[in-house]
């Protein structure tokens, strides 16, 4: 069918993704963190590098993220496999590339945000805050409650003991059967399974039991703030509170990945989840600022929003809407004081309820920050900027969901899931400026 052989190269539109993502990272992102870690002479060469990042970068760009789907993609698909030359990474390359890179990884996330601020895509005056429950690389089926753990810590210690008595009666018959050759110290598997797991619940409840720990003392702290103690006084009530704490029999520990949450779900649904934060540029949908924590409560997180956004861009936010969820006196303080004009709803309406109407006359003098920030949202300035808010981010994690599959991690730890996010929402960006012009874009600027 051919008399020459065939280039993928005809094969591929001119102004396909793949050849920006090919672009970006020959020409544009900076690859130093990446090259860096390739020193060692000695063993067969690596794949390129630029080859790995560029089959992962686009992988993510479309939604291709497990390390099994990729090598089938460098087989199958002609982008990817004019992205990897022809060649087929396996799998294992694959993943071992992303575990290697995690912190270069992380970093493209503000790269792909400079590029798009280069491009005129990122304006700040009008941003918009939301979260979003991201699922876990865990099962709730390979979890346990402290209750659970308690009682079955208990029965297979003394499972593991009387296999151990079993197993040195075995020995010593084999000793006499067949001679002393083996070294007679070796674990039957069955026994090497039980103990993993012991040892595997036994961290497990450690962990509940630090987490206890830690969230005594926090609010013990807390408390003698508002008492106004002195450090010696609260340093002894911290104390007693840690060491008086105890898990709830009910809190659960996941074998999978130790660092996620159980947390409710959009659909009411109870899962190991990290909780995702992201401010959205209304300009084009750009993500300024991101975090992944392991906290179900958004509030906690609003604090350092506006310090990130001015890290990352060099410029502060006008005005910043956020939902209910983020709404505390200290975090209206907070953003006020960062110099931002802060828009959090106090409050849910119900379905089909009438907001209030608009305030009239002078603010009351006895109104707390709160309490102002529920007149200011009444006004028809507030209620119309506020409306922007789901407009501008809530589209975005419907974005991630769809086109990147972001809304469940692959990686497991919170260093490792927290990097993967960064990596995802890069390819959210990196997608963005994709489509308002990509490298023409860059070059118009």
């Amino acid at each position: 069918d051919f008399l020459i052989p065939p280039s993928l190269d005809d094969w591929l539109d001119k102004d396909h993704l793949a050849r920006f993502v090919a672009e970006l990272v020959d020409d544009v992102l900076d690859l130093s963190a990446f090259l860096a870690s390739y020193k060692e002479p000695r063993g067969y060469p690596p794949y390129d590098p630029r080859l790995m990042l560029k089959v992962l970068l686009y992988g993510y760009v479309t939604g291709v993220r497990s390390s099994r789907a990729l090598e089938r993609a460098c087989r199958d698909v002609v982008a990817f496999r004019w992205l990897a030359a022809n060649q087929a990474p396996d799998f294992r390359s694959i993943a071992r590339f992303r575990r290697r890179h995690l912190v270069a990884l992380r970093l493209l996330f503000r790269q792909s945000l400079e590029l798009c601020q280069a491009a005129g895509m990122v304006r700040l005056g009008l941003v918009a805050l939301d979260g979003t429950k991201v699922r876990a690389n865990a099962s709730r089926r390979k979890a346990m409650s402290y209750r659970h753990l308690s009682e079955k810590e208990q029965v297979l210690a003394e499972e593991v003991e009387e296999l151990l008595k079993d197993a040195e009666i075995q020995d010593t018959r084999e000793d006499k059967a067949f001679g002393k050759d083996r070294r007679g110290d070796e674990v039957p598997k069955h026994l090497q399974r039980k103990e993993q797991r012991l040892a595997a619940m036994k961290k497990a409840k450690a962990d509940l039991e630090a987490r206890a720990r830690q969230a005594a003392g926090a609010t013990a702290e807390k408390k003698a703030a508002q008492k106004g103690l002195s450090e010696a006084d609260t340093a002894t009530l911290v104390d007693d509170a840690t060491a008086a704490a105890v898990p709830k029999p009910t809190d659960q520990a996941s074998f999978t990945d130790p660092t996620s949450r159980i947390m409710k779900t959009a659909d009411g649904s109870f899962h190991y989840c990290y909780n995702a934060q992201a401010v959205v540029s209304g300009a084009h949908q750009v993500v300024v600022p991101t975090a992944l924590s392991n906290r179900s409560a958004d509030c906690p997180e609003l604090n350092a929003i506006p310090a990130q956004v001015a890290e990352n861009t060099s410029a502060t936010p006008r005005t910043l809407p956020a939902d209910a969820s983020d709404s505390n006196e200290h975090n209206v303080t907070a953003t006020t004081n960062a110099g931002v004009d802060p828009l959090i709803a106090t409050g849910r309406l119900r379905h089909g309820e009438e907001p209030p109407p608009a305030p009239r006359g002078r603010i009351p003098a006895h109104l707390s920050a709160k309490g102002r920030m529920a007149r200011k949202l009444r006004t028809k300035a507030g209620r119309a900027a506020y409306k922007q808010r789901k407009a501008i981010v809530e589209p975005v994690f419907g974005q991630i969901d769809t086109c990147h599959g972001g809304k469940r991690l692959l990686l497991r730890g919170h260093v490792a899931a927290e990097a993967e996010w960064h990596l995802i929402v890069a390819a959210h960006n990196l997608r963005k400026l994709f489509g308002a012009g990509g490298m023409a874009a860059l070059r118009a600027t």
